[in-house]
């Protein structure tokens, strides 16, 4: 049997494994796409996590080829598939060699890359050959430093040149970074078939909240300060302040669930906030032509999690300098502000993150070329702000004013004509 090119070289700690939450990342380009496609497992096992999420995420319509591990037998991963009952029998393939593989539209590595950076290449241009036009190639590698140096650099270096996404797994022995990387151009209007990527990195409190990685990294910075205040000053009461303070800071990154609307003609709230103003105007930096502009400010009590108003790709992402006036004044106009364009079935669309008094730090993590489902998460600004949603003027028409208290993903603000 010709083995698999995913790199299985074990660390000096032993083997790295991937974990449910890692493999739910790992699968996650196959279960936000909803028309039917065809998906590719490399490496797997009966016992693999990543076949388990896999086949959870397949949908009717889907087929899923499944490559054995070097470690595991054709035969019994036959078997394997078979006990999980007709539905998953009839969608799932198992073949002998990666060689019987067809072109896919997700490609997923049911194993972690962890050898050098030539091996790690090596492993990805073998997967390259199995993407179809516009596909996703999905690996991990461990992220604790010194255990796969190489097969990391190799990635990184991927990623630069043809990621869409990466995340950070905590939650698995060891942590792993997952690479989502597309090698040759999607559609845009393919963005309309997609759901709201599954992001790990925020840590779950109920079935409809999370906290944003950002609030858990402020919340330990916050109680690391009250630890070294009771450390250094025992007899004071200073230490009381940070330590109260995390909770409400964990709070402002506050992530939670929300049900987007699935009429394909509305354009929902990139933030919550209330409406500052809802105007026309002309902005060459983004075209000829008129844009409506729909302006949110937000609080430091709102949400700070930022959504993409319509489905597209994001096809540029540039931050204009300028200063840190309040977001709720005219001077505002000039703040430092990061803006994401993207490509629609309708024409571009630009939502500009800006700073204001207070928020100073924006966070972007949409890459140029990524998709974007209507509602999906793509960034934050710490500590509230404002954010604009510039939209072509003659093709949509606005539904809230200036004062109206809006919800990001799932208020509606306009409505393409």
């Amino acid at each position: 049997m010709t083995q698999s090119p995913a790199v299985r070289t074990p660390g000096p700690s032993g083997p790295v494994r991937i974990g449910e939450r890692a493999a739910r990342t790992l699968v996650t380009e196959l279960a936000r796409i909803n028309d039917p496609k065809a998906a590719l497992l490399v490496g797997a096992t009966p016992e693999s996590a990543v076949l388990a999420a896999a086949i959870d995420a397949l949908l009717p319509g889907d087929t899923l080829t499944l490559v054995p591990a070097a470690s595991a037998d054709p035969a019994t991963l036959r078997t394997h598939v078979t006990a999980q009952g007709r539905w998953v029998a009839d969608r799932v393939r198992v073949v002998d060699t990666l060689a019987e593989a067809e072109p896919a539209a997700v490609v997923v590595a049911g194993e972690p890359l962890t050898g050098t950076a030539d091996e790690a290449r090596a492993a990805v241009e073998g997967l390259t050959k199995y993407l179809a036009e516009g596909a996703v190639l999905s690996v991990a590698t461990a992220a604790t430093p010194g255990r796969t140096a190489g097969a990391a650099a190799e990635l990184d270096r991927q990623g630069a040149l043809y990621g869409v996404g990466t995340d950070l797994v905590l939650r698995n022995t060891p942590p792993l970074r997952v690479y989502r990387l597309r090698l040759t151009p999607a559609d845009a209007a393919s963005a309309d078939r997609l759901a709201p990527a599954h992001r790990p990195s925020s840590v779950p409190l109920t079935r409809g909240m999370h906290i944003d990685s950002n609030g858990v990294a402020a919340a330990g910075i916050a109680l690391g300060l009250a630890a070294v205040a009771r450390l250094t000053r025992p007899r004071s009461k200073l230490w009381l302040l940070p330590a109260l303070a995390a909770g409400p800071v964990a709070a402002f990154f506050r992530d939670p669930e929300r049900d987007v609307p699935e009429d394909p003609a509305a354009v929902v709230a990139s933030a919550d906030g209330r409406v500052l103003s809802v105007q026309r105007m002309h902005d060459e930096r983004f075209g000829a032509g008129e844009w409506l502009r729909v302006a949110v400010f937000l609080s430091v009590l709102d949400v700070h999690v930022n959504r993409a108003p319509v489905a597209g790709k994001v096809v540029d992402y540039f931050v204009a300098d300028g200063g840190f006036a309040n977001a709720m004044k005219p001077a505002a106009e000039h703040n430092v502000a990061a803006y994401t364009v993207l490509d629609t079935a309708r024409g571009t669309v630009v939502v500009a993150q800006r700073t204001g008094l207070i928020a100073r730090r924006i966070v972007q993590r949409a890459p140029i070329g990524a998709l974007l489902a209507r509602g999906e998460r793509f960034g934050l600004i710490r500590f509230g702000s404002r954010t604009d949603v510039y939209l072509p003027a003659d093709a949509a028409e606005p539904l809230v004013g200036p004062g109206d208290k809006v919800v990001g993903g799932a208020t509606v603000i306009a409505r393409w004509r």
